[in-house]
């Protein structure tokens, strides 16, 4: 028998099948580790035949395989192949994607415990044999117990035991299982005639894709969970993809509480066993879920009956490292592949998704109401300019402030979002003009009081926060802008007796920093939470009756043609964490900007409004959904290089321009707007497309462009545009 393999090794010149003899237990989807070259390289069996184009005495035997079980199915290997022709990048990159990345490099793998169990109660043991006694007489109490406990506790007691049958050892293996804590099992919720509506029509339909546009609080997810139990009784499994690391231990309780240990987590924050032991649950079918943030979508189970993406439209579904790939578009072909139903759920889908929706292309379902038809909080718009014309410096308007102590003498909470961490977001001398900056990015650094030092929030440098100006050596050192850490001091001034947390990236480390914070919040262990876009989405917590957003405009003016959906989205869903329970909540909107229309249509949680504005807009400058940006990345750690790749790269590009000159709006090469990031500059060509024809070529020109010190990459419609 002949396998084809390839090799788990990313270049151009190794991107090609290599027959291997093999025996009747090699079978497709299998890793193996096979001779190549002089050494020795571990691969993916593609496929099994009976014949080689090669003669049989010249080629070489599978040395052994990896694991007994083929770690990627038949669907994993076809989407791979298909991935590899989209994105044209290695087939060994893609096969990555499928599998835990530590245990590629060997550097995990099941972990075994030896157990004790009592296997002859009726053997006379001698009057001095103590600790033998009191080992049996704990086995009939525990019925097992872990053998290193028992030779702790009893010595050499247990080896003796064994060698007389009295005590048999199993080696078990164990399961390292994230987020132990235990789900108490609850009962199906009956849903209401909405909800019920909204199954039965995606159950229903003849389209694959469903979008659920459902206002925060209305409910979606138990149409989700009412799918999935559906499913689950058919006998078949299903892939929950939520946005952020912070929502997937908050989702998974919710699964397990209804599903139990059919749930399996899957995302970057888990330790490598945790991560090895959810997907070997999931690929030997002993879990039937897969929850997690994008890199879930490859999750390896069989049987898909459906695929949840909730929050669609945020953007950390689009990956940032090769291949450049949109959730979205792998679970579609995933869906298509089973069968099955991909259901899309937010309260403010992207432009791109609501058009194909309205445009018939996927079923759109609309829930406007909350649950039992509580009402929306009210939001109220503070201009803050007549605020520091009235002498206020506070980042807290008048009105926040005295809603935030009524909030707090009635005994409920509040959520602060603000989406800037750190203490200030930049440190300027007022003598020169002095602006403290990345020594490897060509951005300003932010201070951090709690450590007094510097922080770059694109490479994570710290630096020594300096007593004075060391251009000039002047002391008079300003704080420009706000962030989270800054906030919370000034919440402790205002409110003395509060108990606040902080949210954001400096405050959720470790795989349950996010997990802590929430169940403090949720246990009411505090009074007040303060956090970036981490607190905007997808939390549900009944005692929160006020919201506020402190800086409003700080996404809306960015030079992206996405900011003004972006800055719609996170208000939206941040008011939105508002009077969920009983309570009416509160929203206060604070703005330098009070008249802009976006903020008006947020205010209203008026989304139709705000999409026939925006798609508008879109149409008369030929933005997406009516174009296509492609961004050609050119990076390198050395200038010159990256430069001439570049100028080689965009002649190229530039001969493609010229023939295909119709199905272009714009083409021009620049330097990126953050010239560097991490000590590599950055260089981008930048195209709007009418027409997808050229789009093939333009990735065959930067995949064949190779140089040894700078990487280039095509992004299509990517998500951030710095």
């Amino acid at each position: 028998m002949i396998a084809e393999v390839i090799v788990d090794i990313v270049h151009s010149d190794v991107d090609k099948i290599f027959d291997y003899a093999c025996d009747e237990t090699v079978c497709a989807g299998m890793r193996v580790v096979v001779p190549f070259g002089r050494g020795t390289a571990t691969g993916f069996v593609m496929r099994i035949k009976q014949t080689s184009d090669f003669p049989a005495e010249k080629l070489k035997k599978i040395i052994r395989a990896e694991e007994r079980f083929p770690a990627l199915t038949e669907e994993c290997l076809s989407l791979a192949r298909r991935l590899a022709a989209r994105y044209l990048c290695p087939q060994a990159l893609v096969l990555r994607l499928f599998l835990p990345a530590e245990m590629r490099t060997g550097k995990v793998g099941e972990v075994y415990r030896t157990t004790a169990v009592l296997a002859k109660d009726d053997v006379p043991l001698p009057a001095n044999a103590t600790a033998q006694r009191a080992l049996v007489s704990f086995l009939r109490d525990n019925a097992e117990a872990d053998a290193a406990l028992l030779r702790e506790k009893f010595g050499g007691a247990l080896k003796a035991l064994a060698d007389k049958g009295v005590v048999r050892l199993e080696k078990r293996r164990v399961l390292r299982a994230p987020y132990r804590e235990a789900e108490t099992l609850a009962p199906e919720r009956e849903l209401t005639r909405a909800q019920e509506e909204a199954v039965e029509r995606i159950r229903s339909t003849d389209k694959t894709v469903t979008l659920v546009h459902g206002v925060t609080g209305s409910g979606k997810t138990e149409i989700y969970l009412a799918l999935i139990a559906e499913q689950l009784r058919m006998g078949r499994t299903a892939i929950f993809l939520v946005p952020e690391i912070s929502l997937t231990p908050q989702m998974l309780a919710q699964l397990r509480a209804r599903f139990g240990t059919s749930a399996a987590i899957l995302h970057s924050g888990l330790s490598a066993g945790e991560r090895y032991d959810e997907w070997r649950r999931l690929r030997e079918g002993e879990a039937k879920i897969a929850v997690g943030a994008r890199s879930a979508v490859f999750a390896p189970v069989e049987h898909l009956g459906i695929i949840v993406i909730d929050e669609e439209h945020d953007g950390s579904y689009r990956s940032e490292s090769s291949p450049r790939y949109h959730t979205f578009d792998i679970a579609l072909l995933r869906a298509e592949y089973h069968r099955c139903k991909l259901v899309l759920g937010s309260a403010t889908p992207s432009i791109e998704t609501y058009r194909r929706a309205e445009a018939g292309e996927f079923q759109l379902l609309s829930l406007p109401e909350r649950i039992n038809r509580r009402p929306m909080p009210a939001v109220e718009i503070v201009d803050m300019r007549q605020e520091v014309r009235r002498g206020n410096p506070s980042p807290f308007s008048a009105v926040l402030r005295e809603k935030l102590a009524r909030c707090l003498e009635k005994g409920n909470q509040a959520i602060l979002f603000l989406n800037r961490r750190g203490y200030s977001q930049t440190v300027i001398c007022r003598d020169c003009g002095y602006v403290a900056k990345c020594e490897h990015c060509d951005v300003s650094l932010t201070y951090h009081s709690e450590d007094d030092c510097l922080k770059c929030h694109y490479c994570g440098a710290r630096y020594r926060m300096p007593p004075a100006c060391p251009v000039c050596g002047g002391i008079h050192i300003n704080y420009v802008g706000m962030g989270t850490q800054r906030v919370v001091g000034e919440l402790k001034k205002l409110y003395p007796a509060a108990r606040i947390l902080r949210m954001d990236n400096d405050t959720t480390n470790g795989k349950e920093g996010h997990l802590r914070i929430l169940k403090s919040f949720s246990a009411r262990e505090a009074d007040l939470l303060v956090g970036t876009q981490m607190v905007a989405k997808g939390h549900d917590f009944p005692f929160v009756t006020l919201v506020g957003i402190l800086d409003a405009d700080m996404s809306l003016h960015f030079p992206d043609y996405r900011s003004g959906e972006r800055t719609f989205q996170l208000v939206t869903q941040v008011a939105g964490r508002s009077g969920r329970a009983e309570e009416t909540g509160e929203v206060v909107l604070q703005t330098y900007d009070p008249e802009n229309y976006i903020l008006r249509f947020a205010a209203k949680y008026d989304y139709e409004g705000f999409y026939r504005h925006e798609i508008a807009m879109r149409e008369a400058t030929a933005f997406p959904p009516f174009a296509k940006i492609v961004r050609v990345m050119v990076t390198g750690t050395d200038d010159k290089e990256a430069l001439a790749a570049l100028r080689e790269v965009y002649e190229k590009l530039k001969a493609l321009y010229a023939e295909e000159s119709e199905c272009f709006l714009f083409f021009n090469r620049m330097h990126a707007p953050i010239r560097r990031i991490q000590d590599k500059y950055r260089y981008q060509v930048l195209m709007r497309l009418t027409d997808e024809k050229p789009l093939a070529r333009i990735y065959g020109i930067c995949a064949e462009a190779e140089f040894r010190h700078t990487l280039v990459y095509v992004e299509e419609n990517p998500a951030n545009l710095s």
